[in-house]
């Protein structure tokens, strides 16, 4: 999605005209309506303005190709309380299945860094993969893609949390890219 298009989606969900939105940001209806086609881009200070009044990111509204809401649920989990059982492979998969019961489908996910050049070439030399392991280290939840009513939102379960992001724009299950990670399907579904 470009600017105008995430500057107007967030315009419209925030319940505001192009006038009201121009009122509130002390500038002229022509000058949204630029905005929101991609004829021109507001300066620093409006772009502060438009991220503190529609609540969004300044780094959402900027980033081309950003498929991430930025509206992110933490909810504090207690995984003892969500045991393995069906088709679930470990208390994780099963706190994931238990708050998502009502989606269409759960699918777990593969997370992989997405390296640089650089990053690419030091993790082949020092020793293939350790990048990987290294990610994998610094977080630890696993991830999930749920799909439900036709809305699609990024699920990461820790041992303390589960985190529950819409995504903005709809992806791909067998692969796409979420900031600096790859997430692709794994070989099983929960539903």
């Amino acid at each position: 999605m470009t600017f105008g298009e995430k500057f107007s989606s967030a315009r419209k969900q925030a319940g505001l005209s192009q006038q009201q939105c121009a009122e509130k940001l002390g500038v002229s209806r022509s000058a949204i309506a630029k905005w929101e086609v991609d004829l021109g881009m507001p300066d620093v200070d409006n772009l502060k303005a438009i991220s503190q009044l529609l609540s969004v990111s300044v780094d959402y509204l900027l980033e081309e190709d950003e498929t991430i809401n930025f509206q992110t649920i933490r909810e504090p989990i207690n995984l003892d309380e969500y045991p393995k059982t069906g088709k679930c492979r470990d208390r994780r998969d099963a706190a994931c299945y238990g708050r998502n019961q009502d989606a269409e489908a759960i699918y777990p996910l593969i997370r992989r860094k997405k390296m640089t050049f650089l990053e690419a070439a030091v993790d082949f030399i020092v020793q293939p993969g350790i990048m990987q392991i290294a990610d994998y280290l610094e977080d630890g939840s696993a991830y999930y893609l749920v799909e439900r009513k036709g809305r699609q939102y990024l699920v990461s379960v820790s041992s303390e949390f589960i985190c529950t992001t819409e995504l903005a724009a709809k992806v791909d299950p067998r692969k796409f890219i979420v900031g600096n990670h790859v997430y692709r399907k794994s070989t099983y579904r929960l539903i």
